[in-house]
């Protein structure tokens, strides 16, 4: 019998992590190869292609990518992205780091808890909390701003989203940018003041290239989750006229309000390979991170 490096056998050792395999292969690779299936196909929730779907092979695909109302979607979805995740959750999570590693320590926490309790509420919750902010008669913004009747989730659906997910998600980042500035010696950022660096210049020199890594990381997951996200239906529904249906409301739009599940599928597997764009351009920006320099041969030339 072969053995592993901790000595349990390899029969032993597969009966360790065949549950986890099992569940894998349950809950991620069956529905992933079913949606593959789905998308080839006319299936649909109701009538006789929900009891006899036809193989209907690219056509899915072919229909999604010209359809004017992907591609909008998928440029809202962009727009959403880059607003919420990159614009927002990346730079405000770390601008609250930043700003509280210089508070005291009962102030920090407080802080750090107001922030936190933004994400760990319920999608739900928090969308009703919104909408009541954003209300058109008697909303808490119209009444700060002093702009009775403006309605926020019709007039600007995408700027309300937006603003809406970067509420929601900026805890993630502040979390992860508060551990990785514990990595960055107070010492460096003495020296760096004391030789007369600006605070834009201690972040630049000294605290963005030892963190460059928690950077990736939190752009990626935090791309991914937003380009996923479906919270903001529970807002705007898609609306007005489609001006906030993004691409998972898209996909919601056309499986279920419209009983395609077939062209739904298509579209979600579309997705999915964009998403592993965002993993595959994340990977190579990481390798190309922890590559080791080039030595340097005799005479300034570069090792073969």
């Amino acid at each position: 019998m072969g053995t592993d490096a901790a000595g349990l056998g390899r029969g032993r050792a597969m009966a360790f992590i065949l549950p986890a395999l099992v569940l894998i292969g349950v809950f991620l690779v069956f529905p992933a190869l079913w949606t593959v299936y789905l998308g080839l196909t006319d299936y649909r929730l109701t009538g006789l292609a929900a009891a006899e779907p036809r193989f209907v092979g690219l056509d899915n695909y072919a229909a999604a990518l010209t359809d004017a109302r992907f591609g909008s979607s998928l440029w809202l979805t962009v727009q959403f992205v880059l607003g919420s995740a990159v614009a927002g959750q990346a730079v405000l999570g770390f601008a609250v780091a930043w700003v509280a590693r210089g508070l005291r320590t009962p102030v920090r926490r407080a802080v750090e808890g107001l922030v936190l309790l933004s994400w760990i509420l319920p999608g739900s919750v928090v969308a009703f909390l919104w909408i009541a902010l954003l209300d058109r008669d008697g909303g808490t913004l119209n009444a700060l701003l002093n702009t009775p009747g403006t309605a926020w989730l019709l007039d600007h659906p995408m700027l309300s989203i937006i603003v809406f997910n970067i509420w929601r998600g900026t805890a993630f980042s502040m979390m992860l940018y508060s551990a990785a500035l514990e990595n960055v010696p107070p010492s460096h950022l003495e020296t760096a003041r004391l030789a007369g660096a600006s605070t834009v210049r201690q972040l630049g020199d000294v605290v963005l290239p030892r963190i460059k890594g928690h950077v990736l990381t939190n752009l990626l997951l935090i791309s991914l989750w937003t380009f996923n996200d479906f919270t903001p239906f529970l807002l705007t529904a898609g609306g007005p006229e489609g001006r906030s249906e993004i691409l998972p409301v898209y996909v919601y739009a056309i499986a279920l309000n419209g009983g395609r599940l077939g062209a739904g599928a298509a579209v979600s597997f579309l997705i999915l390979l964009i998403n592993l764009v965002f993993a595959l351009i994340y990977l190579r920006l990481l390798r190309a991170r922890n590559a080791p320099p080039t030595a340097a041969a005799p005479g300034g030339r570069g090792a073969v």
